[in-house]
């Protein structure tokens, strides 16, 4: 097939134009709520329908604007945005036909169809087009397509060259980002009225392409929101290098990782930056500051200054006794304190209630498998598992992946966009620890530091380029931090 058109005056992939619902993310039945408190106020089921449809249509013809399309319409108001947006795209000259599953079963979806001016063919008799539009099933949907009909969505799929998806692919659980049956890679999703948790949790989010919004007019607050620029401000005249913060890293076994969190602290904004280490320990840069000690009894003191803002503990931390002796003795000061790596480790089967008589904030960054060995894995989805663990342990969580989630221990949580795959690299966690730490210096604010150090730590990679290493990534944190100030 010929490769699709463009003109720079249209759509540009990759890009994001509407940021919906100012950022406030709903589930299946928060946009039903959403939807219905719209309906009460007087706005008509189909006005909405028409708004999302218009909208959808909108985008697919500026990616695509002479491209033949096919649109599966299901049953339901999915199916009914499809009619919506097939006559829409008939009216801007595209060669648009509608592959229908079934007779609509809602008025609204009926109203659709009766509007629409182009060949309808049922689901067997339907032949691939260029690009396809899947408006079979959307938001809700809570069980796999199977049969015949995945065979059929299948098949249109697979005939297209670029395929869309209204508000979700088929087969996409909303709430969780989990695929109810087989789903296969989209080129645009157009989110309609508000951003879905499965847009930013895997396996979903890899597998929607690019992501647009669709505003409708929802207006609708939410715990869960979506990871934004954040606003920093540059030092003040008569900040100095302990009012800007001291970060605090205790070195254990790997001495390399807890060099790239004191790299990445020091870039972050932090103020002056040490590492605790035992003696022989050799800085990784002439501004940093090792600190050497011979026991834990020197160790604590040295900790135990007032300057300190934040203790980072974990990176290359090891798990043998003596990495257990360190953490007990850092989690014994009652400062500041962010756990990484191997400290998650050594905290997973304990109660970590404990954490609660702290009476200074705690952070902890787990990936996938830390936080399996801290936390109770269900099905639920990974916002809800990061809310329970945040609560559980009155630590602000980071839940890292490539669908990072950030959870404070009050139930708010902050989506992550999704950040270069490039980051699946060793080292970049510990990178990622330090700039949290930074950002807590500066912020003296555990949820606000979390969110600034994962926006910069995403926005750093993407800057870095292809196959980066920690330290190339460290070197691009400064131009990511311009961005915001």
């Amino acid at each position: 097939m010929p490769p699709i058109k463009r003109t720079s005056r249209h759509y540009k992939p990759g890009t994001r134009r509407v940021v919906l619902n100012h950022g406030h993310i709903l589930t299946a039945a928060q946009m039903q709520a959403a939807e219905q408190q719209l309906i009460d106020g007087g706005t008509s089921v189909v006005e909405l329908m028409h708004r999302a449809g218009t909208g959808a249509a909108d985008y697919i013809w500026r990616a695509a604007p002479h491209c033949p399309t096919l649109v599966l319409c299901g049953p339901g108001n999915n199916g009914g945005d499809g009619y919506v947006i097939a006559q829409a795209l008939l009216e801007k000259g595209i060669d648009v036909a509608i592959a229908a599953s079934g007779e609509p079963a809602t008025d609204a979806s009926r109203n659709a169809r009766s509007l629409w001016r182009g060949q309808t063919f049922a689901l067997q008799d339907a032949r691939p087009a260029k690009q396809f539009v899947d408006c079979l099933f959307g938001t809700g949907l809570t069980r796999p397509v199977s049969g015949v009909l995945l065979d059929h969505l299948q098949r249109l799929f697979d005939g297209a060259n670029r395929r869309v998806a209204v508000d979700l692919p088929s087969g996409i659980e909303t709430d969780t980002g989990a695929t109810l049956n087989p789903v296969s890679q989209f080129d645009l999703t157009t989110a309609l009225g508000a951003f879905k948790p499965a847009h930013y949790l895997a396996p979903a989010c890899g597998l929607i392409g690019d992501l647009v919004g669709v505003d409708i007019g929802v207006d609708t607050a939410s715990d869960v929101q979506l990871l934004a620029r954040p606003k920093t401000e540059p030092p003040k005249t008569g900040d100095h290098k302990y009012t800007r913060g001291l970060v605090a890293v205790v070195a254990g076994n790997m001495p390399g990782a807890a060099k790239l969190a004191a790299l990445a602290a020091q870039r972050s904004g932090a103020g002056y930056v040490k590492i605790f280490a035992e003696t022989g320990f050799s800085s990784p840069s002439n501004s940093i500051v090792v600190k050497p000690h011979e026991n834990g009894v020197q160790l604590q003191s040295q900790l135990s200054d007032d300057r300190i803002a934040i203790i980072v503990i974990g990176p290359g931390l090891g798990r043998d006794r003596h990495a257990e002796s360190l953490l007990d003795l850092v989690l014994d000061i009652d400062k500041p304190v962010l756990l990484d790596a191997d400290s998650l480790i050594l905290l997973g089967g304990t109660d970590l209630s404990l954490l609660k008589d702290r009476s200074a904030p705690v952070i902890m960054t787990p990936h996938a498998g830390e936080f399996a060995v801290m936390s109770e894995n269900g099905k639920s989805s990974k916002i809800d598992l990061t809310k329970i663990l945040a609560a559980d342990s009155g630590a602000v969580v980071v839940h890292k992946g490539s669908d990072s989630v950030i959870a404070s221990p009050e139930g708010a949580v902050s989506l992550a966009s999704s950040s270069s795959s490039w980051l699946s690299t060793a080292g970049t966690g510990d990178v990622l620890a330090g700039m949290i730490a930074a950002r807590f210096a500066n912020e003296n604010d555990a949820f606000l530091a979390a969110k600034q150090g994962q926006w910069l730590h995403s926005r750093a990679a993407k800057l870095a380029g292809p196959s980066f290493s920690p330290e190339i990534l460290i070197d691009h944190i400064p131009k990511a931090l311009q961005e915001c100030l």
